[in-house]
């Protein structure tokens, strides 16, 4: 009888090492109560710009399961983001996701400590003077953009070669919001690359003064095609250009388009080449994790800390290269991408070089010269590059659309 008790111990530690792992005491998981997660969109996924939110917003739902609660609100307006926002606030959650232009986070991130509030960056807003539950973030997409760049270059230059079209029938067109630095910063990393593969070509730049209206990109590409560019990109966030591109198309006149934030392959199936996005999963899967581990998200996130303000490129999978479509790429076009993005990665593609100037729009006394080079998110997220390449680039309109 000496030895009865050991059957009860051994049963005794069976059975708090069970109950230890369902916990995560041994795995640092725990089994707490469920984090609540929130997420503020400018739209809804009817939009290739929220749709690749809406996207990252899934993977988070199915890595984490029960662990996370996600709350969403869509179609915010900036004037009235302050409601939603309190809304979630209320409804429990640790962290806040917005992708839409306002400074009401700042605001509120003074006023509730106690939740992270995670911002795509924007030009207009600086990180002096905010709270240490602000944070920003973007993908350092200028990258993608070049390569996307040497996509069409690439098509250009098989144009080219066989005698398709003339030097001076080189022409390339670019759809974007308006001319800020950031879409001013991306339609010259696409220029740049397509000119280091077709040293020919030059732009035309049309605005439609809004980052989602269908209709107006559908209508400013339809200018570009009429004025003769055979390629054409955007930054705007439908696929009003694609839809452009694919009607001058079926009525005999090709031309080819490059997208933004999803495949255009279903919008644009005889005429789409290949699509950029910022891939938001990286940052915003870490970041919950961040807050579960009771960790300062950019001490845990790996990548470009601009102080509470993080950006990536390839190298971290913050930027991707979607779907190239092999039947109307040039030969050789997906071999020079991989060895584009590899060079990326590794830092040996300096993008805004070469032997051009640069003039500011807003002030054409300021201009740059970029046989120095210029180091784009190299300060800060959001791209800073505002100025207008000088004989390549014609911006055929004032940035209202007009």
């Amino acid at each position: 009888m000496k030895r009865a008790w050991i059957p009860t111990l051994l049963v005794c530690a069976a059975v708090l090492l069970a109950a230890a792992t369902m916990t995560g005491y041994w795995t640092g998981e725990t089994g707490g109560a469920t984090m609540k997660v929130g997420f503020v969109y400018s739209e809804d996924e009817s939009t290739p710009y929220t749709a690749n939110f809406v996207q990252a917003q899934r993977v988070l739902e199915e890595k984490y399961g029960d662990r996370i609660e996600v709350l969403y609100r869509s179609n915010v307006l900036s004037r009235d983001a302050e409601q939603p926002m309190l809304e979630l606030i209320r409804e429990g959650c640790s962290i806040l996701f917005i992708n839409m232009d306002t400074d009401v986070p700042v605001t509120l991130a003074r006023e509730y400590p106690e939740v992270q509030f995670c911002q795509v960056s924007l030009p207009n807003i600086s990180m002096e003077g905010t709270s240490d539950n602000y944070h920003t973030f973007n993908g350092e997409i200028y990258q993608a953009r070049y390569v996307s760049g040497i996509v069409a270059g690439m098509k250009l230059r098989q144009l080219l070669d066989s005698g398709a079209i003339r030097p001076e029938d080189a022409l390339v067109g670019f759809v974007g919001a308006n001319d800020s630095t950031e879409v001013i910063s991306g339609y010259t990393a696409f220029l740049l690359g397509v000119r280091s593969v077709a040293p020919e070509a030059s732009m035309r730049v049309r605005y439609t003064g809004s980052w989602s209206n269908f209709s107006a990109e559908r209508e400013q590409a339809r200018r570009l095609i009429e004025e003769g560019c055979i390629i054409i990109a955007q930054h705007v966030n439908t696929s009003g250009s694609a839809a452009a591109c694919e009607e001058a198309t079926a009525h005999g006149h090709t031309v080819y388009h490059i997208g933004y934030h999803q495949s255009m392959m279903d919008a644009a199936p005889s005429c789409a080449l290949v699509s950029i996005r910022t891939n938001w999963e990286p940052y915003i899967l870490e970041a919950v994790q961040a807050v579960m581990n009771s960790e300062k998200i950019e001490s845990f996130i790996k990548a470009h800390d601009h102080g509470r303000d993080l950006s990536a490129g390839f190298e971290s999978g913050w930027v991707e290269m979607l779907e190239l479509n092999r039947f109307i790429a040039a030969p050789g076009t997906e071999e020079k991408m991989e060895r584009a993005i590899d060079s990326l990665k590794k830092g040996r593609t300096r993008v805004f070089s070469g032997n051009y100037t640069g003039v500011n729009p807003r002030n054409p006394s300021d201009t740059i010269d970029l046989n120095a080079g210029y180091t784009e998110n190299q300060y800060g997220s959001n791209p800073t590059f505002g100025y207008i390449l000088k004989d390549c680039i014609i911006v055929e309109n004032n940035g209202n659309g007009r």
